[in-house]
């Protein structure tokens, strides 16, 4: 079945074309009995705008950039997400990438060049104040992490990082520690999480020096000292930690347990059937298509803010210690 059209909501309502887009916008106009005969005919027939008319109609471009770390599986999970959902909704996307060779900058500049009408930054660590600039010049959402005076999408970092914690504590581990993702807004909540959580039980918080890659991860497992369970930055690093571990001879979680975030399709691999906090990514990719199609279509000039609650994903990479068991 053909789906349906401007003109067929206008036969069933018994009016103009002109008058349905004026209903369909909420643009003042036509009288309340017209407005009710639109709306009824419009669900009936289960008409939806055609965006994508919409857009070339108003001469715009429809194209949303995307700014993604090349290196990273959760994003790569994201992106993925974000071509099928903007698809539907009548975008287009062009990726921009940004790794250690290549800053956030340069690949906002690149996309800006190429006209996009809006800017998705996953994971951005850049500064507020440049945020706001660039936000000043074409509209963005940040989504995870923090990001003050923009639009933000953000699962809550600092509570799932404190529930992966007190699953650890109440599985019977008592020396815990956290190894932290550098620098960062995304970091930070999950370091402030851990030690929050540890705080709370009457124990002494420490954190490892850490990073976003699994060279990092791999790299703290020299200083985990007596530690029987680790909370880590991400999935990346925990893979990262997981193998040096393994190498060392130590069991995971015969002597360690490990707990890393994110939920990335890593994780989820059977020889790695890691321990995570989940984000909703199909939740996290809506709300910031929500944020987007809104601004653009001047529906709201005000900052937005969705905070998402974290999953904490239980796997086989965490079990008592080993003092605990019978």
């Amino acid at each position: 079945m053909s789906r349906p059209r401007l003109a067929d909501v206008a036969t069933a309502a018994g009016c103009s074309t002109a008058s349905v887009s004026l209903v369909l916008r909420g643009a003042p106009g036509p009288s309340e009995a017209t407005r009710v005969r639109v709306l009824a005919a419009a669900e009936e027939l289960g008409y939806r705008p055609d965006r994508a008319a919409s857009l070339l109609a108003r001469r715009r471009s429809g194209m949303l950039g995307v700014v993604t770390d090349v290196r990273s599986t959760f994003h790569s999970e994201l992106v993925e997400e974000l071509l099928a959902a903007s698809a539907r909704r009548g975008f287009d996307l062009l990726i921009g990438a940004r790794s250690p060779a290549r800053d956030e900058e340069r690949a906002v500049e690149t996309l800006i060049d190429s006209r996009c009408e809006a800017l998705l930054l996953l994971g951005t660590s850049s500064p507020g104040e440049w945020l706001v600039a660039l936000d000043g010049q074409v509209p963005l959402v940040a989504v995870t992490g923090r990001a003050s005076g923009v639009d933000s999408v953000r699962v809550d970092d600092e509570r799932g990082a404190r529930e992966a914690t007190e699953h650890l504590l109440a599985l019977g581990h008592r020396a815990v520690v956290h190894v932290d993702g550098g620098p960062g807004t995304i970091a930070a909540d999950r370091c402030r999480g851990y030690e929050r959580a540890m705080t709370a039980a009457g124990l002494e918080p420490r954190v490892v020096r850490g990073g976003h890659g699994e060279a990092d991860g791999a790299a703290a497992a020299a200083d985990l000292g007596a530690a029987t369970g680790v909370t880590v930055f991400n999935d990346r690093a925990a893979v990262g930690l997981l193998d040096a571990l393994v190498r060392a001879g130590v069991r995971v979680p015969g002597d360690v347990s490990v707990a890393g975030f994110d939920d990335s399709p890593l994780s989820r691999l059977a020889h790695v059937d890691l321990t995570t906090v989940s984000q909703d990514v199909p939740a996290l990719v809506e709300h910031a298509l929500d944020l987007v199609a809104r601004r653009l279509d001047g529906e709201r000039d005000e900052v937005g803010e969705v905070v998402l609650a974290p999953r904490l994903v239980v796997r086989g990479t965490t079990a008592p210690p080993p003092c605990a068991r019978p």
